[in-house]
Formats: C-alpha cells, sequence, structure tokens
C-alpha cells in the first residue's frame, strides 16, 4: 500500500502487480493502478478534485537527427544532444491535462511529456531545436512510448480512482516511476510516488546476462547455433529432396 502525508487530503493508491516480467516472448502488459483519496479536513470547497498518474522508464541521453535531400540522396544535416528523456513515459489525468494543472505547476513538477524531456547546450547553428523534441515526441508517440492518456482516470464521489497503463512491447529493462498528484482549481495539494521493476527473466535474462559477462562464450555458442541451424537446414532439405 503506498500512502501520503498530505493534511487536508491524503492519497493511497495500488498496482495490480508488483513487477513487469520480459519473457522470451513478451508482448506488452498493462498495470492496473487503483486508490482512494482520504478527507482528513470536514471543511469542503467547490473546486472539484483531480488526479494525474504519470508512469516514467529510465532516462537516457540520445541524440535526435534531421535529414535534408540533398542531390537525390537524404542525409543527417543537423543534430542535437537531448541530455535526457525518458524511455517510456505515460501520463493520465481525470480531465484534460492542461485544464487539471495549470502551467506553472506543470513546470513545477515536471508532469506533461514536453517538460520531462530535457535539452539544453544545443549548437547555435541550430535554428529550431524545438523540432527535432517535437519529432522525437511524435516517433514514440507512434511506438506507444509516449502516451498522453486525458480523461483516462476514473474518479468516483472524489474518493475512489482508477485506471490502467498498457505498456508495450519494445520497453526499456529498469526501475519505472510512478507518480500520483492530487490536485484542486489547477494547483497540486497533494502526491506521492513508487517504483515498479521491469525485468528479463527466464531464457531472455540467461542469455541477455551471458551477452554481458561472458561475450566469448556468448559468440562461440551463437556461432554453434548458427552452423547447427544451417546443417539442420541443409538435412531437411536433403531428405525433401530424397
Amino acid at each position: 500500500m503506498i500512502t501520503s502525508s498530505a493534511i487536508a487530503e491524503r492519497l493511497v493508491a495500488q498496482l495490480s502487480k508488483e513487477e513487469v516480467a520480459i519473457t522470451a516472448n513478451f508482448d506488452g502488459s498493462e498495470i492496473f493502478i487503483y486508490g482512494a483519496i482520504k478527507h482528513e479536513n470536514s471543511n469542503k470547497t467547490t473546486d472539484p478534485l483531480e488526479v494525474v498518474i504519470t508512469v516514467s522508464g529510465p532516462a537516457e541521453k540520445l541524440h535526435v537527427r534531421k535529414k535534408s535531400k540533398h542531390a537525390m540522396i537524404w542525409l543527417n544535416t543537423e543534430t542535437i544532444e537531448i541530455d535526457s528523456a525518458p524511455s517510456f513515459y505515460a501520463v493520465a489525468s481525470t480531465g484534460i491535462l492542461k485544464e487539471v494543472i495549470n502551467n506553472t505547476e506543470n513546470l513545477k513538477y515536471k508532469i506533461s511529456i514536453r517538460e520531462v524531456i530535457r535539452s539544453i547546450g544545443n549548437p547555435a547553428t541550430i535554428q529550431n531545436p524545438t523540432d527535432f523534441t517535437e519529432g522525437l515526441i511524435r516517433i514514440r508517440n507512434e511506438n506507444k512510448l509516449y502516451q498522453d492518456l486525458d480523461n483516462s482516470i476514473s474518479l468516483t464521489d472524489e474518493t475512489l480512482f482508477a485506471t490502467t497503463i498498457n505498456l508495450p512491447s519494445n520497453l526499456v529493462e529498469g526501475e519505472y516511476t510512478i507518480r500520483f498528484l492530487l490536485a484542486r482549481d489547477g494547483k497540486v495539494i497533494d502526491q506521492l510516488s513508487t517504483t515498479i521493476p521491469v525485468n528479463k527473466v527466464g531464457l531472455e535474462r540467461w542469455i541477455f546476462d551471458l551477452s554481458r559477462q561472458q561475450p566469448l562464450i556468448y559468440g562461440l555458442l551463437s556461432l554453434f547455433i548458427a552452423i547447427f541451424a544451417g546443417w539442420l537446414a541443409s538435412a531437411v532439405f536433403r531428405y525433401i529432396r530424397i
């Protein structure tokens, strides 16, 4: 059970699973997230409560390149470095995010997808660096690695909330941070967070560890498997022709 320490309203949340296991046939997963808002103060305002939940994968540094066509050939002409971008990011809310959280709070708590991507010190020759960030977001949206999930959290009687976050098959291994934010009148009034591990297991884990810890053995084993597969295919082909 995950709890916060707010005074007036207190968040309590739970996840449907304690870890996400990546197996050899992993094709995605989902996390069911649910919880409640405990009202510690009987003085209620007319402003409704809103809930925002973010799921963030391990951050990574990467280069984003822009291609331009020169003499019928597409070439990389401009490059910027993204200092930090989550490998996966989903932001779910009870309403439309920009109406649930105001701009000041969004900047402060880094809630929206654009706010969690950090890119500083770009070359002066790059005229529109934001185009590269937008391109990264667009590509990862298409691959379901970035998700804007407005109106996806159900909130009953300003007490019980629930949502489901779908995880794609192309997840990066590591600790995923889940944040819960409670808002009223566009401002965050309470928050809490937890993590969930995403790890390779079984044969997938063994092969991954072998490639990192014993690269020579991994290479020889891969070569042996390739030779055996070729011999087996040849034998089957000869048998069919007989």
